[in-house]
């Protein structure tokens, strides 16, 4: 069994393949693949709308995703992913804004970003530092930087 059989579809993205897991007609999880992993077309209607939707937003960056999704998280992650969807591409919040409005701490909710399943999608690499670009899926520094910074680049903000 392969060990990247657990995805309906890897595709192909500017930021190196992306795995897409979905489950009863709605997308679970994206995650980010090693530059030398095999392609997989979507296996499933669901898998088809966010690989087509992938697409449209590498290549529109102000693209609204529009999916069912059902990313696995404790209620505060959700609380904090619903605030994230609400940030429109080409802004960000920092931390600390994203915190006051869920009456939280800043480190609360760069935990909840941390554990995002669904980069890109829910919005992640909007959320800043008040002093700089902050983190990205846990890393201040390598791949992941370099994926928020491509990210943030695309929709037109200075990283």
């Amino acid at each position: 069994m392969s060990a990247h059989s657990n995805y309906q579809a890897i595709i192909a993205s500017p930021l190196g393949p992306l795995g897409i897991v979905s489950r009863n007609e709605a997308l679970c999880r994206i995650d980010f693949l090693p530059e030398d992993t095999a392609l997989s077309p979507p296996a499933d209607a669901a898998a088809r709308r966010a690989a087509a939707q992938l697409r449209r937003y590498f290549g529109e960056p102000g693209w609204s995703f529009s999916l069912p999704l059902r990313p696995a998280g404790t209620p505060f992650q959700q609380s904090v992913w619903r605030q994230l969807q609400q940030i429109p591409a080409g802004q960000t919040r920092s931390y600390g804004h994203i915190a006051r409005a869920l009456d939280s701490g800043p480190r609360a909710v760069g935990n909840a970003c941390r554990a995002n399943p669904l980069p890109i999608v829910i919005p992640c690499h909007r959320v800043v530092a008040a002093n700089g670009p902050g983190g990205y899926a846990g890393r201040t520094e390598g791949r992941n930087m370099e994926i928020k910074r491509w990210l943030l680049a695309h929709e037109g903000i200075a990283p």
